[in-house]
Protein backbone atom coordinates (compact mmCIF):
# COMPACT_ATOMS: atom_id res chain seq x y z
CA UNK A 1 0.00 0.00 0.00
CA UNK A 2 1.41 3.18 -0.68
CA UNK A 3 1.15 5.82 1.86
CA UNK A 4 -1.39 8.37 2.38
CA UNK A 5 -0.51 11.92 2.55
CA UNK A 6 -1.87 14.59 4.03
CA UNK A 7 -2.27 17.50 2.23
CA UNK A 8 -3.00 21.09 2.65
CA UNK A 9 -5.17 22.29 -0.33
CA UNK A 10 -6.43 25.71 -1.64
CA UNK A 11 -10.10 25.52 -2.89
CA UNK A 12 -10.35 28.79 -4.50
CA UNK A 13 -10.72 31.78 -4.66
CA UNK A 14 -10.86 31.24 -8.37
CA UNK A 15 -12.83 27.64 -7.96
CA UNK A 16 -15.61 27.21 -10.42
CA UNK A 17 -17.70 25.14 -7.67
CA UNK A 18 -16.97 28.13 -5.02
CA UNK A 19 -19.64 30.65 -6.24
CA UNK A 20 -18.00 34.05 -5.89
CA UNK A 21 -14.44 34.14 -4.71
CA UNK A 22 -14.39 32.17 -1.56
CA UNK A 23 -10.59 30.60 -0.36
CA UNK A 24 -11.33 27.50 1.34
CA UNK A 25 -7.97 26.12 3.15
CA UNK A 26 -8.86 22.42 3.35
CA UNK A 27 -7.02 20.00 5.62
CA UNK A 28 -6.56 16.77 3.79
CA UNK A 29 -6.39 12.76 5.03
CA UNK A 30 -5.84 11.33 1.65
CA UNK A 31 -9.10 12.21 0.03
CA UNK A 32 -11.03 12.77 3.47
CA UNK A 33 -11.45 16.87 4.96
CA UNK A 34 -9.84 16.85 8.49
CA UNK A 35 -10.63 20.74 8.67
CA UNK A 36 -12.09 23.89 6.51
CA UNK A 37 -11.23 27.12 6.82
CA UNK A 38 -12.90 29.61 4.60
CA UNK A 39 -11.23 32.83 3.83
CA UNK A 40 -13.53 35.72 3.20
CA UNK A 41 -13.31 39.36 2.35
CA UNK A 42 -11.82 39.12 -0.86
CA UNK A 43 -14.72 40.80 -3.12
CA UNK A 44 -15.35 43.57 0.27
CA UNK A 45 -16.70 46.77 -1.65
CA UNK A 46 -17.26 48.61 1.70
CA UNK A 47 -21.26 48.85 0.71
CA UNK A 48 -22.11 49.55 4.71
CA UNK A 49 -19.34 52.64 5.19
CA UNK A 50 -20.63 54.23 1.25
CA UNK A 51 -23.94 54.35 2.60
CA UNK A 52 -23.02 56.34 5.40
CA UNK A 53 -21.81 58.63 3.05
CA UNK A 54 -24.72 58.88 0.82
CA UNK A 55 -28.64 60.32 1.24
CA UNK A 56 -31.32 56.98 2.13
CA UNK A 57 -32.42 57.41 -1.30
CA UNK A 58 -29.23 57.15 -3.06
CA UNK A 59 -28.04 53.82 -1.40
CA UNK A 60 -31.10 51.55 -2.53
CA UNK A 61 -29.02 50.68 -5.95
CA UNK A 62 -26.31 49.21 -2.95
CA UNK A 63 -28.87 47.06 -2.38
CA UNK A 64 -29.14 45.38 -5.34
CA UNK A 65 -25.50 44.59 -5.64
CA UNK A 66 -25.15 42.56 -2.25
CA UNK A 67 -26.82 39.77 -3.17
CA UNK A 68 -26.28 39.99 -6.75
CA UNK A 69 -29.43 36.97 -7.32
CA UNK A 70 -31.72 38.39 -5.26
CA UNK A 71 -31.86 41.85 -6.47
CA UNK A 72 -35.58 43.49 -5.47
CA UNK A 73 -35.08 41.71 -1.81
CA UNK A 74 -31.94 43.39 -0.69
CA UNK A 75 -33.60 46.26 -1.81
CA UNK A 76 -37.31 45.91 0.51
CA UNK A 77 -35.23 45.17 3.90
CA UNK A 78 -33.63 48.16 3.18
CA UNK A 79 -36.48 50.80 2.47
CA UNK A 80 -38.23 49.37 5.23
CA UNK A 81 -35.94 49.99 7.80
CA UNK A 82 -36.35 53.41 6.53
CA UNK A 83 -40.01 53.57 6.82
CA UNK A 84 -39.77 51.86 10.16
CA UNK A 85 -38.21 54.89 11.39
CA UNK A 86 -40.21 57.07 9.61
CA UNK A 87 -43.48 55.97 10.29
CA UNK A 88 -44.93 55.46 7.24
CA UNK A 89 -48.10 53.36 5.68
CA UNK A 90 -46.94 52.04 2.21
CA UNK A 91 -49.93 52.06 -0.10
CA UNK A 92 -51.71 48.44 -0.53
CA UNK A 93 -51.23 47.99 -3.97
CA UNK A 94 -47.59 49.05 -3.37
CA UNK A 95 -47.48 46.21 -0.98
CA UNK A 96 -49.09 43.58 -2.96
CA UNK A 97 -46.51 44.42 -6.08
CA UNK A 98 -43.46 43.76 -3.61
CA UNK A 99 -44.81 40.80 -2.46
CA UNK A 100 -45.21 39.70 -5.75
CA UNK A 101 -41.54 40.80 -7.12
CA UNK A 102 -40.45 39.31 -3.31
CA UNK A 103 -41.71 36.02 -4.49
CA UNK A 104 -40.53 36.41 -8.40
CA UNK A 105 -37.40 37.27 -6.83
CA UNK A 106 -37.11 33.77 -4.66
CA UNK A 107 -37.71 31.61 -8.05
CA UNK A 108 -35.42 33.77 -9.80
CA UNK A 109 -32.69 33.02 -6.84
CA UNK A 110 -33.64 29.31 -6.77
CA UNK A 111 -33.73 28.48 -10.30
CA UNK A 112 -30.02 29.82 -10.37
CA UNK A 113 -29.36 27.82 -7.95
CA UNK A 114 -30.78 24.57 -9.00
CA UNK A 115 -29.01 25.34 -11.97
CA UNK A 116 -25.92 25.94 -10.71
CA UNK A 117 -25.70 23.01 -7.81
CA UNK A 118 -26.83 20.18 -10.67
CA UNK A 119 -23.97 22.05 -12.46
CA UNK A 120 -21.28 21.55 -9.69
CA UNK A 121 -22.35 18.24 -8.86
CA UNK A 122 -22.43 17.16 -12.39
CA UNK A 123 -25.88 17.27 -13.86
CA UNK A 124 -25.74 19.45 -16.84
CA UNK A 125 -28.99 19.62 -18.54
CA UNK A 126 -30.97 21.16 -15.46
CA UNK A 127 -28.71 24.54 -15.86
CA UNK A 128 -30.46 24.61 -19.20
CA UNK A 129 -33.66 24.07 -17.89
CA UNK A 130 -34.00 26.71 -15.20
CA UNK A 131 -32.44 29.67 -17.59
CA UNK A 132 -34.95 29.10 -20.10
CA UNK A 133 -37.62 30.33 -17.30
CA UNK A 134 -34.97 32.88 -15.70
CA UNK A 135 -35.31 34.55 -19.21
CA UNK A 136 -38.94 35.75 -18.88
CA UNK A 137 -38.82 36.57 -15.00
CA UNK A 138 -36.00 38.68 -15.88
CA UNK A 139 -38.26 40.13 -18.68
CA UNK A 140 -40.82 40.81 -15.71
CA UNK A 141 -37.80 42.65 -14.37
CA UNK A 142 -37.08 44.70 -17.21
CA UNK A 143 -40.72 45.77 -17.99
CA UNK A 144 -41.14 47.12 -14.68
CA UNK A 145 -37.56 49.03 -13.86
CA UNK A 146 -35.86 49.29 -16.97
CA UNK A 147 -33.19 46.53 -15.84
CA UNK A 148 -33.00 43.03 -16.16
CA UNK A 149 -30.95 42.72 -12.53
CA UNK A 150 -30.26 45.77 -10.58
CA UNK A 151 -33.53 47.06 -10.57
CA UNK A 152 -33.71 50.00 -7.90
CA UNK A 153 -37.37 49.78 -7.61
CA UNK A 154 -38.35 49.81 -4.28
CA UNK A 155 -38.76 53.20 -2.97
CA UNK A 156 -39.19 54.49 1.18
CA UNK A 157 -43.05 54.44 0.77
CA UNK A 158 -43.91 52.19 -2.36
CA UNK A 159 -42.42 51.53 -5.67
CA UNK A 160 -40.74 53.61 -8.46
CA UNK A 161 -43.98 53.26 -10.65
CA UNK A 162 -47.24 51.34 -11.61
CA UNK A 163 -46.59 47.91 -13.42
CA UNK A 164 -46.96 48.63 -17.00
CA UNK A 165 -49.64 47.98 -19.23
CA UNK A 166 -47.77 46.57 -22.31
CA UNK A 167 -44.95 44.05 -22.37
CA UNK A 168 -42.15 44.38 -24.51
CA UNK A 169 -41.94 42.40 -27.76
CA UNK A 170 -39.29 40.24 -29.89
CA UNK A 171 -38.59 42.03 -33.57
CA UNK A 172 -38.26 40.39 -36.59
CA UNK A 173 -33.94 39.80 -37.29
CA UNK A 174 -32.09 37.85 -39.61
CA UNK A 175 -32.22 34.95 -36.40
CA UNK A 176 -35.53 34.86 -36.79
CA UNK A 177 -38.43 34.71 -39.30
CA UNK A 178 -42.31 36.53 -38.49
CA UNK A 179 -43.36 33.20 -37.88
CA UNK A 180 -41.07 32.29 -35.04
CA UNK A 181 -41.22 35.73 -33.77
CA UNK A 182 -45.55 35.89 -33.69
CA UNK A 183 -44.91 32.44 -31.31
CA UNK A 184 -42.39 34.25 -29.08
CA UNK A 185 -44.87 37.40 -28.41
CA UNK A 186 -48.35 35.34 -28.03
CA UNK A 187 -48.07 35.68 -24.35
CA UNK A 188 -46.88 39.21 -24.58
CA UNK A 189 -49.85 41.04 -26.05
CA UNK A 190 -51.51 41.93 -22.80
CA UNK A 191 -49.58 43.95 -19.86
CA UNK A 192 -47.21 42.92 -17.26
CA UNK A 193 -50.17 41.24 -15.37
CA UNK A 194 -51.07 39.11 -17.80
CA UNK A 195 -47.82 38.23 -18.92
CA UNK A 196 -46.94 37.01 -15.34
CA UNK A 197 -50.45 34.82 -15.15
CA UNK A 198 -49.68 33.23 -18.23
CA UNK A 199 -46.09 32.39 -16.48
CA UNK A 200 -47.56 31.28 -13.51
CA UNK A 201 -49.93 29.17 -15.34
CA UNK A 202 -46.75 27.42 -17.06
CA UNK A 203 -44.03 27.45 -14.09
CA UNK A 204 -45.64 24.25 -11.88
CA UNK A 205 -45.25 21.72 -15.33
CA UNK A 206 -41.29 23.35 -15.58
CA UNK A 207 -40.79 23.01 -11.72
CA UNK A 208 -41.97 19.04 -12.71
CA UNK A 209 -39.66 18.72 -15.32
CA UNK A 210 -36.67 19.81 -12.79
CA UNK A 211 -38.10 17.19 -10.44
CA UNK A 212 -38.24 14.16 -13.34
CA UNK A 213 -34.52 15.15 -13.96
CA UNK A 214 -33.48 15.53 -10.41
CA UNK A 215 -35.40 13.82 -7.23
CA UNK A 216 -35.06 10.00 -8.23
CA UNK A 217 -32.05 9.99 -10.25
CA UNK A 218 -29.85 7.71 -8.41
CA UNK A 219 -26.63 9.82 -9.09
CA UNK A 220 -28.06 12.58 -7.83
CA UNK A 221 -29.01 11.21 -4.89
CA UNK A 222 -25.90 9.15 -4.04
CA UNK A 223 -24.20 12.88 -4.38
CA UNK A 224 -27.00 14.40 -1.61
CA UNK A 225 -28.46 12.08 0.08
CA UNK A 226 -26.88 12.49 4.20
CA UNK A 227 -24.24 14.35 2.61
CA UNK A 228 -24.05 17.89 5.32
CA UNK A 229 -26.38 17.08 8.06
CA UNK A 230 -27.19 19.54 10.30
CA UNK A 231 -29.49 18.37 13.27
CA UNK A 232 -32.15 21.09 14.39
CA UNK A 233 -30.81 22.35 17.57
CA UNK A 234 -27.43 22.34 15.65
CA UNK A 235 -29.07 24.49 12.53
CA UNK A 236 -30.33 26.90 15.53
CA UNK A 237 -27.62 27.25 17.51
CA UNK A 238 -25.35 28.13 14.19
CA UNK A 239 -27.83 30.69 13.15
CA UNK A 240 -29.09 29.20 10.28
CA UNK A 241 -31.93 31.03 8.73
CA UNK A 242 -34.29 30.06 5.53
CA UNK A 243 -34.26 26.99 3.51
CA UNK A 244 -31.02 25.98 5.39
CA UNK A 245 -32.85 26.03 8.93
CA UNK A 246 -36.18 24.63 7.35
CA UNK A 247 -34.51 21.56 5.78
CA UNK A 248 -33.36 20.91 9.15
CA UNK A 249 -36.73 20.37 10.06
CA UNK A 250 -37.64 23.69 12.02
CA UNK A 251 -40.71 25.63 10.99
CA UNK A 252 -39.42 28.91 10.95
CA UNK A 253 -40.36 31.32 8.03
CA UNK A 254 -40.76 35.39 8.46
CA UNK A 255 -43.41 35.63 6.12
CA UNK A 256 -45.67 33.80 8.41
CA UNK A 257 -44.04 34.22 11.75
CA UNK A 258 -43.61 37.99 11.81
CA UNK A 259 -45.55 38.98 8.57
CA UNK A 260 -44.76 42.10 6.79
CA UNK A 261 -46.53 43.60 3.87
CA UNK A 262 -49.46 41.88 2.86
CA UNK A 263 -48.18 37.94 3.45
CA UNK A 264 -51.12 37.66 6.21
CA UNK A 265 -53.32 37.98 3.54
CA UNK A 266 -52.05 35.36 1.48
CA UNK A 267 -52.04 31.42 1.51
CA UNK A 268 -49.23 29.38 1.28
CA UNK A 269 -47.22 26.09 2.96
CA UNK A 270 -44.03 26.44 5.04
CA UNK A 271 -42.44 23.39 3.31
CA UNK A 272 -39.68 21.41 5.44
CA UNK A 273 -37.63 18.89 5.88
CA UNK A 274 -36.77 15.57 8.09
CA UNK A 275 -33.40 14.82 7.66
CA UNK A 276 -31.40 17.79 7.28
CA UNK A 277 -29.24 16.75 4.33
CA UNK A 278 -28.74 18.68 1.29
CA UNK A 279 -31.31 15.99 -0.55
CA UNK A 280 -33.90 17.82 1.89
CA UNK A 281 -32.72 20.93 1.36
CA UNK A 282 -33.08 20.45 -2.30
CA UNK A 283 -36.34 19.27 -1.96
CA UNK A 284 -37.57 22.33 0.38
CA UNK A 285 -36.25 24.75 -2.37
CA UNK A 286 -38.04 23.00 -4.67
CA UNK A 287 -41.40 23.06 -2.67
CA UNK A 288 -40.33 26.70 -1.91
CA UNK A 289 -40.89 27.31 -6.22
CA UNK A 290 -44.13 25.95 -6.30
CA UNK A 291 -45.41 27.67 -2.91
CA UNK A 292 -43.67 31.17 -4.55
CA UNK A 293 -45.91 30.52 -7.90
CA UNK A 294 -48.91 30.23 -5.63
CA UNK A 295 -48.23 33.21 -3.84
CA UNK A 296 -48.06 35.49 -7.49
CA UNK A 297 -50.88 33.93 -8.35
CA UNK A 298 -52.44 35.36 -5.34
CA UNK A 299 -51.15 38.84 -5.67
CA UNK A 300 -51.62 39.20 -9.71
CA UNK A 301 -55.82 38.55 -8.97
CA UNK A 302 -55.48 41.07 -6.55
CA UNK A 303 -53.76 43.75 -8.95
CA UNK A 304 -55.90 43.36 -11.23
CA UNK A 305 -58.90 44.35 -9.02
CA UNK A 306 -57.19 46.75 -7.01
CA UNK A 307 -56.29 49.96 -8.96
CA UNK A 308 -54.66 52.81 -6.69
CA UNK A 309 -51.27 54.59 -5.78
CA UNK A 310 -48.00 52.99 -5.53
CA UNK A 311 -45.84 55.09 -3.77
CA UNK A 312 -46.65 58.02 -0.61
CA UNK A 313 -48.51 61.32 -1.90
CA UNK A 314 -45.98 62.87 0.77
CA UNK A 315 -44.03 64.88 -1.52
CA UNK A 316 -41.14 65.25 1.58
CA UNK A 317 -40.00 62.08 0.82
CA UNK A 318 -41.48 60.75 -2.67
CA UNK A 319 -41.16 62.71 -5.87
CA UNK A 320 -44.06 64.54 -7.21
CA UNK A 321 -45.09 63.29 -10.45
CA UNK A 322 -42.70 64.14 -13.80
CA UNK A 323 -46.02 66.28 -15.41
CA UNK A 324 -46.23 68.02 -11.98
CA UNK A 325 -42.61 68.38 -11.98
CA UNK A 326 -42.69 69.95 -14.80
CA UNK A 327 -45.89 72.62 -14.50
CA UNK A 328 -45.71 73.62 -10.91
CA UNK A 329 -42.56 75.67 -9.62
CA UNK A 330 -43.18 73.89 -5.74
CA UNK A 331 -42.98 70.14 -7.51
CA UNK A 332 -40.04 71.00 -9.21
CA UNK A 333 -38.36 72.15 -5.67
CA UNK A 334 -39.75 69.40 -4.00
CA UNK A 335 -37.77 67.11 -6.98
CA UNK A 336 -34.68 69.14 -6.76
CA UNK A 337 -34.01 68.69 -2.91
CA UNK A 338 -35.61 65.09 -3.09
CA UNK A 339 -32.85 64.41 -5.47
CA UNK A 340 -29.90 66.54 -3.90
CA UNK A 341 -30.63 66.18 -0.08
CA UNK A 342 -32.79 63.46 0.58
CA UNK A 343 -34.47 63.43 3.43
CA UNK A 344 -33.87 63.37 7.24
CA UNK A 345 -35.02 60.35 9.38
CA UNK A 346 -35.79 61.10 12.82
CA UNK A 347 -32.82 60.31 15.53
CA UNK A 348 -33.48 56.19 16.56
CA UNK A 349 -32.92 52.91 15.30
CA UNK A 350 -34.46 50.09 13.48
CA UNK A 351 -34.16 46.57 12.13
CA UNK A 352 -36.03 45.36 9.90
CA UNK A 353 -35.95 41.52 7.88
CA UNK A 354 -37.46 40.32 5.23
CA UNK A 355 -37.63 36.28 3.80
CA UNK A 356 -34.77 36.61 2.07
CA UNK A 357 -34.67 33.65 -0.46
CA UNK A 358 -31.06 32.82 1.50
CA UNK A 359 -32.49 33.18 4.76
CA UNK A 360 -33.07 36.35 7.00
CA UNK A 361 -32.09 39.41 5.28
CA UNK A 362 -31.56 42.11 8.19
CA UNK A 363 -31.20 45.54 7.79
CA UNK A 364 -29.74 47.53 11.15
CA UNK A 365 -30.32 51.85 10.80
CA UNK A 366 -28.89 53.84 12.76
CA UNK A 367 -29.95 57.75 12.39
CA UNK A 368 -28.54 60.70 13.99
CA UNK A 369 -30.96 63.13 12.81
CA UNK A 370 -29.44 63.76 9.45
CA UNK A 371 -29.69 62.80 5.50
CA UNK A 372 -27.57 59.99 5.75
CA UNK A 373 -27.24 56.96 8.00
CA UNK A 374 -24.94 57.32 11.05
CA UNK A 375 -24.81 53.77 10.58
CA UNK A 376 -26.30 50.92 8.47
CA UNK A 377 -25.38 47.39 9.05
CA UNK A 378 -26.82 44.38 7.09
CA UNK A 379 -26.97 41.04 8.53
CA UNK A 380 -26.43 38.50 5.20
CA UNK A 381 -27.64 35.11 6.11
CA UNK A 382 -24.70 33.72 4.14
CA UNK A 383 -22.41 34.64 6.44
CA UNK A 384 -23.79 32.10 9.16
CA UNK A 385 -24.38 29.46 6.76
CA UNK A 386 -20.36 29.65 5.68
CA UNK A 387 -19.17 29.92 8.91
CA UNK A 388 -20.61 26.10 9.44
CA UNK A 389 -18.94 25.20 6.57
CA UNK A 390 -15.79 23.07 8.68
CA UNK A 391 -18.63 21.43 10.70
CA UNK A 392 -20.87 20.69 7.40
CA UNK A 393 -17.70 19.03 5.48
CA UNK A 394 -15.36 17.59 8.34
CA UNK A 395 -15.27 14.04 7.42
CA UNK A 396 -16.70 13.65 4.10
CA UNK A 397 -14.87 13.64 0.89
CA UNK A 398 -13.38 16.27 -1.25
CA UNK A 399 -15.68 16.06 -3.96
CA UNK A 400 -19.08 16.17 -0.99
CA UNK A 401 -17.29 20.22 -0.26
CA UNK A 402 -18.68 21.20 -3.60
CA UNK A 403 -22.50 20.02 -2.81
CA UNK A 404 -22.10 21.58 0.46
CA UNK A 405 -21.39 24.72 -0.93
CA UNK A 406 -23.87 24.37 -3.49
CA UNK A 407 -26.34 23.63 -0.89
CA UNK A 408 -25.88 26.64 1.36
CA UNK A 409 -26.45 28.93 -1.88
CA UNK A 410 -23.89 31.14 -1.35
CA UNK A 411 -23.22 34.66 -2.87
CA UNK A 412 -20.34 36.47 -1.90
CA UNK A 413 -21.63 39.87 -2.39
CA UNK A 414 -23.61 40.28 0.39
CA UNK A 415 -20.80 37.82 2.66
CA UNK A 416 -18.22 39.70 1.94
CA UNK A 417 -20.02 43.17 1.16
Amino acid sequence: MPEIHNYTLNFGPQHPAAHGVLRLVLEMDGEVIQRADPHIGLLHRATEKLAESKPYNQSIGYMDRLDYVSMMCNEHGYVMAIENLLGIEVPERAQYIRVMFDEITRILNHLMWIGTHGLDVGAMTIFLYAFREREDLMDMYEAVSGARMHATYYRPGGVNRDLPNVMPKYKESKWHSKKEVNGLNKNREGSLLDFIEDFTSRFPTYVDEYETLLTDNRIWKQRTVDIGIVSPERAKQLGFTGAMLRGSGIEWDLRKKQPYETYNKLDFDIPVGTNGDCYDRYLVRVEEMRQSNRIIKQCVEWLKTNPGPVILEDHKFAPPRREEMKADMESLIHHFKLFTEGFCLPVGESYAAVEHPKGEFGVYLVSDGANKPYRLKVRAPGFAHLSAMHEMTVGHMLSDVVAVIGTQDIVFGEIDR
